[in-house]
């Protein structure tokens, strides 16, 4: 593997790259591959007698000895920080590698990272990058962190140019995973006006007996982000429910006024075919591909839209509440099965989903939720997690503010369809920004409303603790075992 070491090179600032000295050291790429094994150094088990107490500390001497020895080369800069000598884990540098290791005994709350000071001018953009590796840890997206935290030149935290709040640490997102297990982590920052300093921080946080190696760590003056400019639509309208094949027809003049305005996106009802048809779920269910999603495919193909909407399929014996979204090729991009059932559903044989896709389109992450799911905050957090970045929610029937809630707390665009009427204060066709702000709302049957989002821009406002979109993936519980 060959890393080229790029510092930041601020306007104000231009420091000589320096040279990493080449020196022979012991192969730290297999650090605690085996419990009885730390680089080229083998330990021996160790007699019975010997109590547990004595094993540990043992050990424990053993790594931080080979801890001193294995850093002593870090490269120019680079340094070994932790909260408390207490829980210090064991940190190493390959050389030949160009790889930073952190590993941890098998006690609980251990913490350490390798940080860099890079000098930086404040309303320049910034890039980080750095590939992650990890082994033997539970939850990589917590323990496997990278932030870049921003000082003055006397190394103080500075404010955010957003009035009313801090400059917090920036936490890079997880990205793709290669096929050697190597996880991109990477951001592009707009640097705070009064930082001169940014602090970049590569760590290892709680996780036993784990190991962590990145490489490749990349800190570069950049160009500022394009602007991902999105325009996002919703219908408002209740199918009269004389065909299957009707319900689905009327909604066309609806998409034909949203391409017309230029919409990316327009979100439809729930089960569309099966509106006020009187056939039960399994009655209307047909398979995917099917009927439903060849005429709709046909739409968006003829306007150049991307559609979504829900209906009931069958597979085999099985009926799921399904939603679909459709690409402007006139293509099945992907769907979702429903997980949170009514009791209504679950009485009439409707099975539930157990999967929480997220589907890459032409102008971004898009993840599918149905009508109760909204009820319970799992589904957008866990749509979230694996990188939505605007949620398509046909939705029968729903509280407002629940529509709200999972919007602010995921920090997410949602998009909803209902055809619960204006007037009867809730559910609502609309688009919610990230903050939970309705942007654009539908007040009548047969409307539709579309609002622009830029998905490049950070939400970084009063008290909050910074990018609260990247934030969450960092600091969100894990599912309750």
């Amino acid at each position: 593997m060959h890393t080229e070491w790029r510092g930041y090179q601020s306007s104000s600032a231009q420091p000589k790259p320096q040279k990493r000295r080449s020196k022979t050291r012991p192969n730290c790429r297999g650090l605690v591959c085996s419990p009885w094994f730390i680089g080229n150094y083998q330990i021996k088990p160790a007699p019975p007698t010997l109590t547990m107490h004595l094993i540990r500390w043992s050990l424990t001497t053993v790594l931080l000895t080979l801890s001193l020895h294995a850093s002593a080369g870090l490269p120019a800069g680079w340094s070994e920080i932790s909260p408390r000598d207490e829980i210090r884990p064991v940190f190493a540098y390959d050389e030949k590698a160009c790889a930073f290791s952190i590993v941890h005994d098998d006690r609980q709350g251990l913490d350490g990272w390798f940080q860099k000071t890079f000098p930086v001018t404040g309303g320049d953009f910034v890039k980080f990058s750095a590939l992650r590796k990890t082994q033997d840890v539970e939850k990589p997206r917590h323990s496997g962190l990278s932030r870049v935290v921003w000082k003055d030149a006397k190394g103080k935290a500075v404010a955010s140019d957003t009035p009313g709040a801090s400059a917090e640490p920036e936490h890079p997102m997880d990205g793709t995973t290669d096929g050697q297990g190597r996880t991109m982590i990477s951001g592009i920052y707009h640097v705070p006006a009064k930082a001169t300093q940014a602090t970049i921080e590569l760590h290892l946080q709680h996780a036993p007996k784990g190991r962590v190696e990145w490489s490749e760590v990349v800190f570069e003056k950049t160009s500022a982000p394009v602007a991902r400019k999105v325009r996002l639509a919703t219908a408002q309208y209740v199918p009269t429910g004389k065909s299957p094949r009707q319900n689905c027809e009327e909604y066309a003049p609806m998409i034909a006024e949203a391409a017309k305005q230029k919409a990316d996106l327009i979100v439809l009802g729930e089960t569309v075919p099966y509106v006020h048809t009187k056939l039960s779920p399994a009655e209307s269910a047909e398979p995917i591909p099917g009927p439903t999603t060849e005429y709709f495919s046909d739409l968006a193909a003829k306007l150049s839209i991307h559609i979504a909407l829900s209906l009931y399929e069958r597979e085999g014996h099985l009926v799921y509440n399904t939603a679909v979204l459709l690409s402007p090729e006139g293509k099945l991009i992907g769907k979702y099965r429903k997980v949170c059932l009514p009791h209504g559903e679950v009485e009439k044989g409707v099975a539930p989903g157990a999967d929480y896709p997220v589907f890459d389109t032409k102008f971004g992450k898009v993840g599918l939720m149905i009508c109760y799911d909204g009820f319970y905050p799992e589904v957008a957090r866990a749509l979230t997690a694996n990188g939505a970045e605007v949620i398509a929610w046909p939705v029968w029937g729903c509280d407002p503010l629940l529509a709200r809630a999972r919007a602010c707390e995921n920090r997410v665009f949602i998009v909803s369809s209902t055809f619960t009427d204006p007037k009867s204060n809730w559910m609502i066709s609309a688009v919610i920004d990230r903050t939970g702000k309705i942007l654009a709302q539908a007040q009548q049957n047969g409307a539709i409303v579309i609002s622009e989002v830029n998905l490049a821009e950070a939400n970084v406002g009063p008290y909050n603790l910074g990018d609260f979109h990247a934030i969450v993936q960092r600091h969100r519980p894990g599912a309750p075992k």
